[in-house]
This record gives C-alpha cells, sequence and structure tokens, in this order.
C-alpha cells in the first residue's frame, strides 16, 4: 500500500480505553484504516485496506486472538 499523509486523519480511540495509555488509536480513510500506539503518536503506523480491517475486528469480536492455555 502507498504511503499516505496522515497529518489530518482524524484519529479516534474507543470509548471502552481506560486512559492509562495502553491503547491504540485508528484512524479511518477513504482508502485505509491506520493504526498506532497512543505512546508513541509519531511511531510507526499499521495500515489496513478496509476488507483486512473488517476480517480483523471480526475475528477480534470472535475471540479468535484470545490466549488458550
Amino acid at each position: 500500500m502507498a504511503a499516505l499523509d496522515l497529518t489530518r486523519a482524524a484519529w479516534f480511540k474507543s470509548t471502552r480505553s481506560s486512559g492509562n495509555g495502553n491503547c491504540v488509536e485508528v484512524a479511518i480513510l477513504d482508502r485505509a484504516v491506520a493504526v498506532r500506539d497512543t505512546k508513541d503518536r509519531s511511531g510507526p503506523v499499521l495500515l489496513f485496506t478496509p476488507a483486512g480491517w473488517s476480517t480483523f475486528v471480526d475475528g477480534a469480536k470472535n475471540g479468535d486472538f484470545d490466549l488458550r492455555d
């Protein structure tokens, strides 16, 4: 995916965020969904296609990434 200009991106955190700084922020863009660490806002950004983001969120809701013994 080509580099995107994120200077005007509208970043948001989940309403369930506890405010302890251990969160990620998401920006919904035209061609992508960007994700960054709230502790390092000038650091690296993960970029997902809209379809990839939807698949990831669905997997998280379904427990696909839960730790198992």
